[in-house]
Order: structure tokens, then C-alpha cells, then sequence
């Protein structure tokens, strides 16, 4: 279908979504994050106009949107254009003139599942636009302005994990991302026997906006606390078990909890990633449970759809590692399952799922591959 959209001067872009196997509400803590691009993306043919005119095609939706370079206004629904309008909106906030143009979207991530679809559109536009726009902006920059947009124009405050992934992306690998400071590092991530498998609650995020945001608030709420104790601690990231009991355990049992998952995550990912220079998939897994029995309990962004498949998977020898992935209040779980017992295992939880929840249960099997690149 995005073969009609392209012509002769078009720019074509590929951003894939995102998994993120540990490491989750940490980055805009500044922590570290662990994700990787897969291999279900987001197309972009963008084609330069003379006038200031912005035409939008959503292939997928069948929708359209038209506006020009000097009425973007955000929808306030997060529409799919959104996504777009909001890059030329921060590249116009750079500085950088965008006459008018025509763009077609295409995508095969899945909609509402944790994927980064948004992340991907943004970084797939912002990638287009450097490329028309002859800016020379590097990945970081692009990177960076992707979020702006999303944060500024979209209205959610996001970290930065999800389009530095998209970007960033590599073959067999995950990205040890210090969020804090950008710094990175490829960690292997090796797979022999087993996949990644995703299991979509078919559950859309009706709460992940507010409470991200709501989340967002308490984490910086338990920092103030400490603040005014030891000046020194910016985030969570500088933070300690012991100032939380101190200064915020007393204070606000909620916060506490909140802050207290964030500081046990961080610890986490440190010693997940021993796991995976290790090779043990098993004690990687292992952590991969208490993540998701943090995000439900402490952290509590998990929701009955999301806690019924891991605790199905939870004590299958087949299943090393299984939790909830993303914002949170439905989406997907993120699961390492032996090659051989994906079908036998698929065949078990979907009708239990199908039977407990009333909802269809979708299944993907996600392959880690590169980050976005310019097509045509």
C-alpha cells in the first residue's frame, strides 16, 4: 500500500518499535533502561511540497489530516498525526524552516500493545525531516527532538528510552542505557533455544497517560523529601533504601512504595546484565518476575489481564522470564520461552485467557533487529 505514496522525490523512513526487557519506569528517573528495536516498524514516504501545505495519509486508519506549517495545534486525543505534526513543530522550535509536505504512515506494530508505536512515528519524521531538510542532525539530536515532541505537542511525559531504542537499535543485542548521562553500552543477548514472545491483553492503555504522569509526580515528590535533607540528590537515581525509609517512609507510605520500586529496578538491571555477559538466561529471567511482581504491588501500573498471563507462565520451566512491559494498565507481557514449548504453551493460555478475561488474547513472536535508517 506505501508503494502509491512514494514517488520520484519522496523520503522513505523505517523506525521499529520497541521491547524493554528490564528497567521500566526508570528512565525518566534517570536510571538505566535496558531495551532493543524489533523487527515491526513504522514506514514514512514524506514528499517535499512548494507551499506550506501539510497533507497526511494514515494507510492503516484510512484517515487523513490537513493543516499547514503554520497551524499546528495539537488535537488533545493523541491522534496519529500528533505524532507527526509535533516533529515539525520542534524542528520549527530549532530554528529549522519546514516548507509544506505530503506523508504517507504505514505500520505493522501493534497498536496499544507497549510497543512504541509513537516512538517509532516520531523518530521515522524526524529522520525524514533531516534528511529533506539537509540538517546534518545526528542520531542524539533526532533523538532528543523525537521526545520534545511527544512531551511538548503530544502531552505525555515520557522518558527517553523509547526513541533512543528506535534509533539505536541492534542486531542480537540490548542497549544499557544510562538515562541520565545518554552513555550506552551493547550488551549480547543470546537467545539459543529460546524467543521472545508477546502476549497482548488486548487491554488499551485507558489509564497509562494520567498515572505515567500521576507516577512521574510521586517519584519527584519522594526526591523533594530528600532534598530537603541531602541537597545533592537530583533523582531517584542518587537515591539510597535507607534515605527512603528515613525521609520518605514516614512522610507518605504511598510515595514511598513508588520510589522504593525504582531504586530495587535500578539495582536489578545492574546485575541483569551480569546475567546476560554470563550467558544465564535462567537468572536473567528469574529478575524479569520480580519486576512484574514490583510493577503490580509497589509500583502498581499492572492490571488482572497483565497478572493473569505471568502468573500462568510463572512456574513453567519452559518460561525463565516473564513480566509486564511499558506504561502499564494493559499492553503486553514480554515473555523468554523455549522454542519448542511456544505452541503447546500458546495453546494452553489462550483459551484460559480467552475464558477468564473475556478478551482475545494475541500473540507475537518479536526478533531484536536495527534501529531507524533512511529507506529511498
Amino acid at each position: 500500500m506505501l508503494e502509491k505514496f512514494i514517488y520520484e522525490h519522496s523520503i522513505v523512513t523505517r523506525s521499529p518499535g520497541r521491547i524493554n526487557l528490564i528497567g521500566e519506569h526508570t528512565d525518566y528517573n534517570n536510571g538505566f533502561v535496558l531495551p532493543a528495536a524489533i523487527d515491526k516498524a513504522a514506514w514514512i514516504a514524506l514528499t517535499p511540497r512548494t507551499d506550506n501545505e501539510i497533507n497526511l495519509t494514515s494507510i492503516d486508519l484510512d484517515e487523513t489530516c490537513h493543516t499547514t506549517t503554520t497551524r499546528l495545534i495539537p488535537s488533545q486525543k493523541h491522534a496519529w498525526y500528533d505524532y507527526i505534526l509535533g516533529v515539525v513543530d520542534q524542528f520549527q522550535k530549532n530554528g529549522i524552516a519546514v516548507s509544506g509536505f505530503d506523508a504517507a504512515l504505514t505500520a505493522d506494530i501493534p497498536i496499544g500493545a507497549g510497543l512504541s508505536s509513537s516512538a517509532a512515528i516520531e523518530c521515522a519524521v524526524a529522520f525524514a525531516l533531516n534528511e529533506w531538510l539537509q540538517c546534518g542532525l545526528g542520531k542524539i539530536e533526532l533523538v532528543k527532538i523525537a521526545q520534545k515532541a511527544e512531551n511538548d505537542y503530544v502531552g505525555l511525559q515520557c522518558g527517553i528510552m523509547d526513541m533512543f531504542a528506535s534509533v539505536f537499535g541492534t542486531a542480537d543485542h540490548v542497549i544499557k542505557l544510562d538515562c541520565r548521562t545518554l552513555e550506552y553500552k551493547y550488551e549480547p543477548f543470546k537467545l539459543d533455544g529460546y524467543k521472545i514472545v508477546l502476549f497482548d491483553t488486548n487491554v488499551k492503555h485507558t489509564l497509562a497517560s494520567s498515572q505515567y504522569n500521576v507516577r512521574r509526580q510521586q517519584c519527584e515528590m519522594g526526591v523533594a523529601l530528600i532534598q530537603q535533607h541531602i541537597p545533592f540528590v537530583h533523582s531517584l537515581r542518587d537515591v539510597t533504601k535507607s534515605m527512603l525509609q528515613q525521609y520518605v517512609q514516614r512522610f507518605d507510605e504511598e510515595v514511598y512504595r513508588r520510589c522504593l520500586y525504582v531504586v530495587e529496578e535500578t539495582e536489578r538491571l545492574q546485575q541483569a546484565c551480569l546475567d546476560l555477559e554470563n550467558n544465564d538466561i535462567k537468572a536473567f529471567g528469574a529478575k524479569m518476575f520480580e519486576t512484574h511482581e514490583g510493577l503490580s504491588t509497589m509500583y502498581e501500573v499492572s492490571c488482572a489481564e497483565l497478572d493473569f498471563l505471568v502468573d500462568f507462565v510463572k512456574d513453567n520451566d519452559a518460561v525463565p522470564g516473564a513480566r509486564m512491559m511499558g506504561g502499564g494498565f494493559g499492553g503486553c507481557t514480554i515473555n523468554i520461552i523455549a522454542s519448542e514449548a511456544i505452541e503447546t504453551l500458546t495453546a494452553q493460555l489462550k483459551p484460559a485467557y480467552e475464558a477468564a478475561m473475556r478478551k482475545e488474547l494475541k500473540i507475537y513472536i518479536a526478533q531484536i533487529g536495527a534501529g531507524t535508517g533512511i529507506i529511498k
